[in-house]
């Protein structure tokens, strides 16, 4: 039987998938959660529900591409009937701007975005050069997060900055977490009983990184992500949207050379930064009475998530739903609340009991949160980024893929 494997290598997770390239059905998940920090651990997932975990110090991505290939081997899978293995890739810059198989000028090529993404692309590289390695016969595809995003409009991507900047240097918007935002707004849609094209829809994709995007009719047309995935809403720890002159301040205050100071913006700012010893949003609730920094982390993250919504309400004028995703979004009861507390005027009533049965991690699934008078309707959905990588593979090896993701067909739909 062929299987194909989807991986999606995160800053500090590794989600991945095995799929019957038949049916599309899933045959065995898991995830590798808190790569580099104290209490990383594998949980595999099977079909009948049972699961198997193992507690583990995994100190990179190398490591946890091996974990997940012996625990693949110990729930007795050939891995030689691993026909090809779809990786999320977190950039593709301006010359990939669809989904593709890697070939060693790709494969180079990707390797040249790693100062425009270097919390993902290392890790991205690690897992197709470890896949390569240890499933020689797999074709290898790459699909890129800033391929949904192709569609901003020049008002929306270009930045106020010399012009030579855009042309030259290629700095520009170019946006982030696209298989989740595609797949979670198709999905609303279909909640909402409408043509993707029919509607307008915030979705905010809050994890270990995060991002808000604008979907009108189906096409991403304005994201919180940038260059890099840097800016934006306030992330574990990522600063998220900063005054640049921060930057200089602190590098003649400081004396450090710019590696460094990128290495504290993207490895000890956001949550991590302002509550000074945490990332998890666990641990950010459990020492909320007795941590003020867990408390203002909690708020700033909560208030710029406020900001993006109504900005986006705004850029869209008529906004159908709000959506909620990723591991906070799909499990924080918590910062939903907070985040559409006040929001009422907008159009935006969120029903209390159903928002606080909405997790995640209790299987509750794709669920509407909001009141049912609720003008903008309010969805948790769970996100599959994992399934939009294996039907691009699939598309790709079959000769069917089409880069307008609108006239795809995907199985979500």
């Amino acid at each position: 039987m062929p299987y194909i494997l989807a991986l999606n290598c995160g800053s500090s997770s590794l989600k991945y998938q095995l799929f019957d390239a038949n049916s599309k059905a899933v045959v065995i998940s898991g995830n590798v959660e808190k790569i580099g920090d104290n209490g990383s651990f594998i949980a595999q997932k099977y079909p009948d529900g049972t699961k198997n975990r193992k507690d583990t110090e995994i100190k990179n991505h190398t490591e946890a591409l091996n974990l997940v290939v012996f625990m693949l081997r110990d729930a007795s899978m050939d891995l030689n009937e691993i026909t090809a293995v779809g990786h999320r890739v977190v950039h593709g810059g301006t010359k990939y701007t669809a989904s593709m198989e890697i070939t060693d000028e790709v494969l180079k090529t990707i390797e040249g975005f790693s100062g425009l993404a270097p919390l993902h692309i290392p890790s991205n590289l690690v897992g197709i050069v470890s896949s390569q390695q240890l499933l020689p016969n797999a074709r290898q595809f790459a699909i890129f997060d800033t391929s949904f995003h192709k569609t901003l409009p020049d008002y929306a991507y270009r930045y106020a900055v010399p012009t030579a900047w855009y042309k030259e240097m290629g700095v520009r918007r170019y946006g982030f977490h696209g298989t989740s935002h595609l797949y979670v707004s198709k999905r609303a849609a279909k909640m909402l009983g409408k043509p993707v094209t029919d509607v307008n829809i915030v979705t905010l994709h809050i994890g270990s990184g995060a991002s808000a995007a604008a979907i009108r009719g189906g096409n991403s047309v304005d994201t919180s992500m940038g260059m890099t995935p840097l800016s934006g809403l306030t992330m574990s720890t990522r600063a998220g949207d900063i005054d640049p002159g921060i930057i200089f301040y602190a590098i003649e205050q400081l004396g450090l050379p710019p590696a460094q100071i990128q290495a504290h913006l993207n490895k000890a700012s956001g949550i991590l930064g302002l509550s000074e010893c945490y990332i998890d949003h666990r641990d950010i609730h459990e020492n909320l009475p007795n941590n003020d920094n867990c408390r203002l982390a909690l708020d700033i993250e909560v208030n710029n998530l406020k900001k993006y919504v109504g900005g986006y309400m705004a850029v869209l004028g008529k906004v159908d739903a709000i959506v909620f995703t990723a591991g906070v979004g799909e499990n924080d009861e918590v910062v939903r609340e907070k985040v559409c507390t006040g929001l009422e005027e907008l159009g935006i009533k969120l029903d209390r009991e159903r928002n606080a049965a909405a997790l995640g991690y209790k299987g509750s699934g794709e669920a509407m949160i909001s009141t049912d008078d609720s003008r903008v309707k309010v969805f948790v959905i769970p996100t599959n980024e994992e399934l939009v990588i294996v039907e691009d593979t699939i598309a790709l090896m079959n000769g069917t893929y089409n880069p307008n993701h609108l006239e795809m067909g995907y199985s979500f739909l």
